[in-house]
């Protein structure tokens, strides 16, 4: 049967709809009525009247008292998302820290967590184990507000597979590890590359800037590549991977096998012990990523947040030298809004959208009697 002529589902009608309203709610800079749903969706007041109560009675939206009447006829009451509704569990997992935040469906930040220890020492169960504690002071944390975890998500410092597989993390020493076998919350679990999550994080924070590369520095070096609101990951998904760009051929060697890895001369030790060095080295992995993929922003995140002012004319200076468009518009250079946490917060923001984008599913999952 040819595809485009498949009939539509209701259920995949109402499921669309209901999104369309929450996401209606969750962009608008107000509050808006029912009302004002029907007019920018163009569905009727009925159908987004009866979309509007299953979504309060699934606390995702909640209705508030009008505002004072400023002419004829009476004030609507306006919507907004719920802060008491399902939340998302971040987390991370570092070479010398463990992290874990809750994020309500505003997109507040309720609860954090982090724990400094090196994991380079442990195996990778061990460690695991340990995040697992984190994540259930968490989940304790949530549960006394009220919220209900709708899923967690993991930052993890290397390249992972779509079934949540890290193939390698050489900083941490892993590889072919099987993070949700280890790992088990009792929550959906998404695993990506910290680096992805970051830049996730910050899109979602400053949707103002579409494009842009996302560098995030701790011990190990990762970016995010945004092109036009969307992340590339690359043909395997494993795009990103600017801490094993080569600077200096003949350089120090690498924990991945190389010599002279960015990673070697900017992670977060080389910073502390050399920034004008890192600077430098920064400078001309940058340069070269600009030069390939046309890119005007770059946002440096993560450790090198808090290390901005120190790192930024070094690195402005190897970008003016080399990137060959550098004269015609220069590149904007800037610290992550999110900081040392945009991984775990975007990792939570990650659970947040899918509740967004599909509230169909959650309201299956939290009134599973009920039709949806």
């Amino acid at each position: 049967m040819n595809a485009s002529r498949s009939p539509v589902r209701q259920s995949s009608v109402r499921a669309h709809n209901l999104a369309l309203v929450l996401q209606t709610v969750a962009n608008s800079a107000d509050r808006p009525s029912r009302a004002a749903i029907s007019a920018a969706t163009g569905l009727t007041r009925a159908t987004v009247s009866a979309l509007v109560d299953d979504l309060i009675a699934g606390r995702l939206l909640t209705e508030l008292d009008p505002a004072p009447r400023t002419g004829a006829g009476r004030p609507a009451a306006g919507l907004a998302l719920t802060p008491d509704g399902p939340g998302g569990l971040g987390l991370e997992i570092n070479v010398d820290y463990l992290a874990a935040c809750v994020v309500d469906l505003t997109g507040v930040v309720r609860h954090r967590f982090v724990t400094r220890a090196d994991q380079r020492l442990l195996p990778p169960a061990e460690a695991l184990a340990a995040l697992g504690e984190l994540a259930a002071l968490a989940r304790a944390a949530a549960d006394a507000d009220g919220i209900e975890l709708a899923g967690a998500a993991l930052a993890v410092p290397g390249l992972v597979a779509a079934n949540g597989l890290v193939r390698v993390a050489p900083n941490l020493g892993w590889q072919d590890v099987d993070v949700p076998a280890l790992l088990n919350l009792g929550l959906p679990l998404t695993v990506d590359n910290e680096a992805n999550l970051a830049a996730l994080g910050e899109l979602r924070t400053d949707g103002g800037t579409p494009t842009f590369l996302y560098v995030s520095g701790e011990i190990g070096i990762g970016a995010g590549i945004v092109l036009d609101g969307e992340l590339y990951r690359g043909g395997r998904g494993w795009s990103g991977e600017i801490g094993h760009v080569t600077v200096y051929p003949d350089g120090r060697p690498c924990r991945c096998g190389a010599n002279g890895c960015l990673e070697q001369y900017a992670g977060q030790e080389a910073v502390a012990a050399d920034p004008d060095l890192a600077a430098a080295a920064l400078g001309i992995a940058l340069s070269a990523v600009v030069n390939l993929l046309d890119l005007g922003v770059i946002v440096l995140g993560g450790g090198y947040a808090p290390e901005f002012d120190r790192l930024r004319d070094g690195i402005d200076a190897e970008l003016r030298r080399r990137v060959l468009t550098a004269g015609l518009a220069p590149v904007a250079l800037r610290a992550a809004t999110l900081g040392p946490d945009a991984a775990m917060r975007g990792a939570a923001d990650v659970v947040i959208g899918s509740v967004r984008d599909d509230p169909a599913s959650w309201l299956a999952r939290s009134r599973p009697a009920q039709a949806v």
